[in-house]
């Protein structure tokens, strides 16, 4: 059943209506769902998927209810926007967009990224140099707050200091329901540019110049991120949105997108991909992170099943690893001690990039390492980049031999305080060792306490630092 309704965006559109009586059932659920946890009791998604890696306390709590949230509720292909459920994967997101020949702004890298995990934890991808965070291309939000009410949040308004205080927030002021999000038109095709570079200083550079003029060599960029192997290896990677038809490649069955990227010539590598798969490139292998488990082996990866050949699956893997501790007996069995765990992303300033990346390389034996610059568009209370600065994420996902004789976290630690030195942020996805002052000088101080007594009053939701840094 369909109605014409105004989304307020442009012109009326076709809308779903059981599509929206569904979600408002789905809704009801949720705040039921909340209502019933006992107020003693933490609060928690009842979900079977997560992308977080910071370890958390055991709950026998029942979890909110999102059943029924994580659907497309309408695509105005008009407006370019979209209305989105919470819970939405990217994967399913970008699944209702591309017939419309649109896609979000930015669509994290990993396909069981939901959109109110990357609006609410941050995200970032090769368009992230133009179009900034996954948040910076939020209309609205329906949230579901600490005090149990569901209300609209917008740029301006009633509940603005929500709007921009709930980046960064990972569901200590509440969880959004729905979410309006600009969409922007694709072509069928990317083409792709690998350029080399044998020192990171000028790597950096080409980024930056092309994050200014959104062009090289007189081509346009649309898609811009860079791979460093070592101080004498990187790459870019300049993607530029298609129509022509011609050959594409395919890094889901036995070739590996980032081994594709290698190349020794001064002039660059090419290669072409389908909008679906340039999106997804990274998911396959979970960027490089499938060689852990012998996926890249090619003996191996001939009898591994195309359908496992993805990110939510490694995601399993990692957790029989954490209730077992496989990895560490099996460096005991080698008369190893156990690993530290090094996952993170983090940013700092484009002028202090080079900087960053010598010093991990130096420090952390953990390679390759993934490079996003982002440009910041706006003001946001607990992830305060400066607006119109480009910053550069680096991320790295391995681990690294850990010291006995050292203290919990020490590489983590090391990471943090040159990270803080060169003006930059990290993500709080994973493990994070801040004392709470510093803590809270980063990541929202006073306005997230006065967003915390307005928006979850009695204190239902776990604060920031406790979820964050203490694991609870």
């Amino acid at each position: 059943m369909t109605d014409i309704v105004d989304t307020g965006q442009g012109q009326p559109v076709r809308v779903n209506t059981d599509a929206q009586a569904r979600h408002d059932l789905a809704v009801g659920r949720l705040a039921a769902s909340y209502r019933a946890i006992p107020s003693d009791a933490p609060v928690r998604l009842a979900k079977k998927t997560s992308n977080l890696f910071r370890a958390r306390a055991a709950s026998d709590a029942p979890g909110l209810d999102v059943s029924g949230l994580g659907g497309v509720i309408v695509v105005d292909a008009q407006a370019r926007t979209a209305d989105v459920q919470g819970m939405c994967t990217y994967e399913h997101l970008v699944e209702a967009t591309l017939p419309h020949g649109l896609a979000p702004l930015v669509v994290p890298q990993l396909k069981t990224i939901t959109l109110g995990g990357a609006v609410t934890g941050l995200g970032i991808e090769s368009t992230s140099f133009r179009s900034g965070l996954p948040h910076e291309s939020v209309v609205e939000m329906d949230i579901l707050t600490g005090a149990g009410e569901i209300v609209t949040a917008r740029p301006e308004g009633e509940h603005a200091d929500l709007f921009h205080g709930f980046p960064n927030s990972y569901g200590t002021l509440g969880y959004a329901t729905r979410l309006r999000i600009a969409l922007e038109p694709v072509e069928p095709f990317v083409a792709l540019r690998h350029l080399r570079f044998h020192d990171v200083e000028s790597l950096v550079a080409t980024m930056g110049a092309i994050a200014d003029t959104s062009e090289h060599d007189g081509v346009r960029v649309d898609y811009l991120d860079g791979v460093v192997f070592s101080a004498t290896e990187s790459y870019l990677t300049l993607g530029t949105k298609t129509a022509a038809p011609g050959p594409v490649s395919d890094y889901t069955g036995q070739q590996v997108y980032y081994r594709s990227i290698q190349h020794d010539s001064p002039v660059p590598k090419v290669d072409r991909l389908t909008i679906h798969d340039y999106l997804w490139r990274w998911d396959t292998d979970w960027f490089w992170c499938s060689r852990a488990f012998g996926a890249q082996n090619p003996r191996i990866r001939r009898l591994w099943p195309r359908r496992y050949r993805r990110s939510s699956f490694y995601w399993k893997l990692i957790g029989l690893d954490h209730r077992y501790a496989i990895a560490d007996r099996l460096e005991a069995r080698k008369g190893q001690p156990p690993r530290e765990r090094v996952v993170q992303d983090i940013e700092v300033p484009l002028g202090r990039t080079a900087e960053f990346v010598h010093w991990f390389l130096r420090e952390i034996p953990i390679e390759p390492i993934w490079l996003c610059p982002v440009l910041s568009h706006g003001s946001w209370s607990l992830y305060p980049l400066r607006p119109g600065e480009t910053y550069v994420n680096v991320g790295f996902w391995s681990s690294v031999p850990r010291d006995p004789s050292g203290p919990e976290g020490a590489a983590n630690r090391l990471i943090e305080e040159q990270v803080t030195a060169l003006d930059g942020h990290k993500s709080l996805y994973s493990d994070s060792y801040y004392d709470q002052s510093q803590f809270w000088r980063l990541y929202g101080g006073d306005t997230y306490a006065a967003l915390k007594r307005r928006y979850d009053p009695e204190s239902r939701l776990l604060d920031l630092y406790s979820k964050a840094v203490q694991r609870k």
